[in-house]
């Protein structure tokens, strides 16, 4: 089985989410389902199809956030240096609009480009890797080719 490496942060995120869909979403399907159920015909019950809908969505999350926790490889960027790797935390320049960007690499599992966290596994963060402060970085997009400096690697 292939480890996920992710973040501390990720993992607690992931863990978190799976004690909520256990403890609070898990007993609200059941309670939903029960009560669709009173309503008496379930093959015309939409209440009752909604709720087993959601209960199908909620367990399948369930197992998907378990498989990805046994797999996951914790790393700690703090303890880490040098050229971007995983968990680097990387200032970009955009060098055709001089707009500045903040990334941090992270695992797919934890992945949020509106937050800033970018999945290892995308073009952008591939091309970083490996680089160092002032190197330049050609990324082929969706939207075509981008350039960026890389102004500043932290690790925290």
């Amino acid at each position: 089985m292939e480890k996920v490496p992710m973040t501390r942060a990720g993992h607690a995120a992931l863990d978190q989410e799976l004690k909520a869909l256990k403890s609070v979403e898990r007993p609200a399907v059941i309670k939903a389902i029960a009560e669709a159920r009173e309503h008496g015909d379930l093959s015309e019950n939409a209440e009752y199809h909604a709720a087993r809908e959601r209960q199908s969505f909620v367990e399948g999350r369930i197992k998907e956030i378990e498989a990805l926790l046994s797999r996951a490889e914790v790393i700690d960027p703090a303890k880490l240096s040098g050229a971007i790797k995983f968990g680097a935390t990387v200032t970009l320049v955009d060098e055709d609009t001089d707009e500045e960007k903040t990334y941090q690499i992270v695992g797919e599992a934890e992945a949020d480009i509106e937050a800033g966290l970018l999945n290892i596994r995308s073009p952008l963060a591939r091309a970083l890797i490996g680089k160092d402060e002032g190197d330049s970085v050609e990324v082929r997009t969706p939207g075509g080719e981008k350039s960026y400096e890389v102004l500043s690697i932290r690790y925290v």
